[in-house]
């Protein structure tokens, strides 16, 4: 009786002190270069919008800039009465059917990397040839173990790569699938992580390659908002991103452990949860990751991981995700812990040099604490924090539970505000974006020496349709 009670006050528990709209955090430094008119009209009208009045520039703090462009960043999360808090929004998301909304289909681009592994790109408007090929592209990276099938992913993409015609921005979309998930076959010893950025740099590489004078707008959701916002402050001025959002970004991946491995309602659910996500991908992969030759760091991890029933996250990620989630060095890690601290993207914060929209929910059950100070200290960043919203939920509307439709994300209009803002009214005024000292063809790959290592790529496989469907498995998939 007593574990009953004890969580039913954890699931009603309300941590958060205040309550209305987002809090924003915004710097009053000028450092965004936008576009004006020099007919005094608004920054989001277009040279054809006034006849042609000819363009200038002007700086704008990160403050004067999200309050010109992007209004709903002000408008309260009021999420749904079954849905008041962090815990309910975050298991609605994981246990809610959310297949009947935001239908996009796409088409696979796989993509072979010098390493061996392969990625698959998602694009969106299959078959659409209309597109100019400066138009903006919307690149996101997924959370753990999922796809471009998700929910949140397919409730920005929608919208962002409808046609104006239809409301929305016109825009393409692309989701990179990480090794080894939503269908990607495995095809070398090597699995993705929290931290390793080598694989967005050689999917932007292909995208920078395929569509020059495009700007890459780069958007990431939980274990993929921390490996975006890694990337971004690795590259600071020569990052390809013209801007990027986090949503739910993990932060602090030793503080987060702490928090759900040492809480035992938090482990039982949250930590069980996740650790069940990361086996079931292993498991579906275990097959290639026994087969690669030997010497595989993998190897003496294998019988282990065959052998766990209901771990938990760290169990995993001790055997799994710290051995073999990036190349060598640092990977393997001589513990997990090791490997949080290495991945966690709290200290990349101060190298962006981007505009960079951070949004976390601060009844986050997942995420222990948002570093607020380090955020506000850089000029490029805005930060909305929110008092309910869950871990990727920030559910609102919608009928109970679900009937009568589901509720929809309130991220949505704040996302697609900071891409068209970023897209048509901020002037990228760096010279190249990039520090690649020219590409080159080496037994049919692109490569390039971006500074760090050589990163490239290989297109094997175009055109094939791939309907978002969700793959069998854990719940928890893509939180």
């Amino acid at each position: 009786m007593g574990g009953i009670i004890s969580f039913v006050v954890w699931l009603f528990s309300d941590p958060v002190p205040w309550r209305g709209q987002p809090h924003l955090y915004l710097h009053a430094t000028g450092t965004l270069a936008v576009r004006k008119q020099s007919d005094g009209s608004t920054l989001n009208e277009k040279p054809g919008d006034s006849g042609g009045a000819k363009q200038e520039t002007e700086f704008l703090s990160m403050r004067e800039f999200c309050a010109r462009t992007c209004s709903s960043f002000v408008e309260k999360h009021q999420p749904p009465w079954w849905l008041p808090n962090g815990h309910f929004q975050t298991i609605w998301c994981a246990l809610g059917d959310f297949t009947t909304v935001d239908h996009v289909p796409y088409t696979r681009t796989l993509i072979r990397v010098p390493d061996g592994g392969t990625l698959g790109l998602d694009w969106t408007e299959p078959g659409d040839d209309t597109l100019s090929p400066d138009t903006p592209i919307v690149v996101v990276l997924h959370g753990l173990t999922g796809g471009s099938y998700e929910a949140y992913v397919r409730s920005i993409l929608s919208r962002a790569c409808a046609s104006k015609s239809q409301g929305g921005l016109g825009y393409r979309g692309v989701v990179m699938n990480s090794r080894g998930c939503a269908g990607v076959k495995l095809t070398s010893p090597q699995m993705f992580s929290g931290g390793y950025t080598g694989d967005i740099k050689c999917t932007l590489l292909y995208l920078s390659s395929l569509y020059p004078n495009a700007p890459l707008l780069g958007v990431g959701f939980s274990l993929g908002a921390g490996v975006l916002t890694r990337y971004v402050g690795e590259e600071g001025e020569n990052c390809r991103l013209t801007s990027a959002c986090v949503l739910a970004c993990p932060w602090d991946n030793v503080k987060n452990s702490d928090k759900l491995e040492n809480r035992w309602i938090n482990k039982a659910i949250y930590s069980k949860g996740l650790g069940g996500t990361l086996l079931d991908l292993f498991n579906r992969n275990a097959a290639e990751l026994s087969s690669f030759p030997e010497p595989s760091a993998i190897t003496p991890e294998l019988p282990i991981l065959l052998s766990l029933r209901n771990p938990d996250f760290k169990t995993v990620n001790a055997h799994l995700t710290s051995i073999v989630g990036g190349s060598f060095p640092p990977f393997p890690f001589p513990t997990v812990e090791a490997y949080y601290e290495w991945a966690s993207a709290d200290k990349w914060i101060p190298g962006i040099r981007i505009p960079f929209l951070a949004m976390n929910a601060l009844d986050d059950p997942i995420v222990a604490e948002v570093p607020i100070q380090a955020l506000g200290k850089n000029p490029w960043v805005a930060t909305l924090l929110t008092k309910t919203g869950g871990h990727l939920g920030w559910f609102q509307g919608g009928g109970f539970l679900g009937r009568g439709g589901p509720p929809g994300k309130w991220f949505s209009q704040p996302v697609l505000e900071w891409l068209n803002a970023t897209a048509e009214d901020f002037v990228n005024t760096r010279a190249n974006g990039h520090r690649g000292k020219g590409r080159y063809e080496e037994n049919g790959f692109v490569m390039e020496e971006d500074g760090r290592g050589i990163i490239g790529y290989k297109e094997i496989e175009t055109g094939g349709h791939v309907e978002p469907i969700v793959p069998s498995g854990s719940a928890w998939a893509g939180l």
